[in-house]
């Protein structure tokens, strides 16, 4: 019997290794014909049959591993909980959005001469009117709402506000910088809370292994951080984390670039952090050493994996399991697997995991687990 302490998260309701793929837009139009015009995200009741489309598809193919649960049931889904699809913050703050058949909607750079923000101003936006619009005829037609919307982060929605010159106001003046990043904060703050209020939810569609939390995990994607000194993290955006980290619990980070473990440090720093999306290429170990009691989301890179076999992929997932080196505190994903990745691929992703769930139940991994009090409070 193994007697080794590890930490159980009491937040999270499923067993050990939640696992769970997101698919490109590409995988669902080329096998689903599902297009991604603006009617997929807007019209009230295309956004219903979509979403039960998907499930049931979901069903049809990989129905064993626990996907597509919701194939007999229309549900008013708000947000498309089964795409990566980060634009509508943006939208609200002046961006272009341009739809496309079988990808993502692109969100065109605003190029803005200065990085002024209005949070009063966002929420009068087209885009906001239209979103309310989408809501009430959902809640008119059935009751109620469900899911959310992918919200990105604060320097994501800089970047697509000002682009590249961002990064010189940060330098040139650094106050006016940070000011407006509070005001990108504020206007997420107030997205979420009140999506959340509506539906119970605010980052599913950030990643869908939040779901697997008793209280809903909020998830603020750090994406572009990857192009940014660890420095400048704590000096302009590690405040509104720390702020947010002690508002908002469960409190995530997602990181998906190849460089989480740049901010391990930085990230044991702030009062909580509960729940931390990885990319790939992401020093696992690293990252556990300072962050013993975090749920670690482990990201398969979806570029590389359409080239490898399904043994190649179990080998990955175990090697990334281990060096999380807690099954309780361990999730795996993949998002944006493309038309080209195989069922068979899909698949290896799920029985690598039921396998390691089989191993460590063997062992009696639950005989050494416990939590600290100072934790839980």
């Amino acid at each position: 019997m193994n007697a080794t302490p590890y930490y159980r998260n009491p937040d999270l309701q499923a067993g050990m290794l939640p696992v769970d793929v997101v698919l490109h837009p590409s995988w669902w139009h080329a096998h689903a014909g599902i297009t991604f015009d603006e009617d997929f995200f807007y019209h009230p009741a295309k956004r219903v049959e979509s979403e039960r489309r998907m499930e049931q598809v979901l069903h049809e193919r990989f129905g064993r591993h626990g996907l597509g649960a919701d194939h007999d049931r229309t549900l008013p889904v708000i947000g498309a909980v089964h795409n990566a699809a980060g634009f509508m913050l943006s939208e609200m703050l002046g961006c272009e959005i341009r739809y496309k058949a079988g990808g993502a909607p692109d969100v065109v750079p605003a190029q803005r001469e200065t990085l002024e923000v209005d949070p009063d101003q966002a929420f009068r936006s087209p885009a906001a009117r239209r979103f309310e619009q989408l809501r009430d005829r959902l809640k008119t037609s059935h009751g109620r709402v469900l899911g959310d919307i992918n919200w990105g982060g604060v320097l994501n929605i800089a970047m697509d506000l000002r682009g590249q010159e961002v990064f010189l106001d940060m330098a040139d003046d650094a106050e006016g910088a940070r000011g407006q990043f509070r005001k990108i904060a504020e206007v997420l703050d107030r997205f979420t809370t009140a999506m959340q209020g509506e539906t119970g939810t605010s980052s599913i569609s950030v990643n869908r292994n939040v779901r697997h939390f008793r209280e809903p995990v909020f998830l603020h994607s750090e994406c572009s951080h990857t192009m940014i000194s660890v420095k400048d993290y704590e000096e302009f955006l590690m405040p509104i984390d720390v702020e947010w980290s002690r508002r908002h619990r469960p409190f995530g980070i997602h990181h998906c670039g190849r460089d989480p473990h740049r901010f391990a440090a930085s990230y044991a720093k702030l009062p909580r952090l509960d729940f931390l999306d990885l990319g790939w290429g992401g020093d696992v170990a690293l990252l556990r050493r300072h962050l013993p009691h975090t749920f670690f989301n482990l990201r398969l890179d979806p570029v590389t994996i359409v080239s490898q076999t399904p043994d190649e992929i179990r080998g990955i997932i175990r090697r990334l399991v281990r060096e999380s080196n807690n099954p309780w505190l361990t999730g795996v994903c993949c998002v944006n697997l493309d038309q080209s990745v195989t069922d068979a691929q899909i698949h290896a992703i799920f029985d690598a995991v039921a396998e390691l769930r089989t191993e460590y139940a063997a062992k009696d991994w639950q005989s050494g687990l416990h939590a600290t009090a100072d934790w839980l409070t």
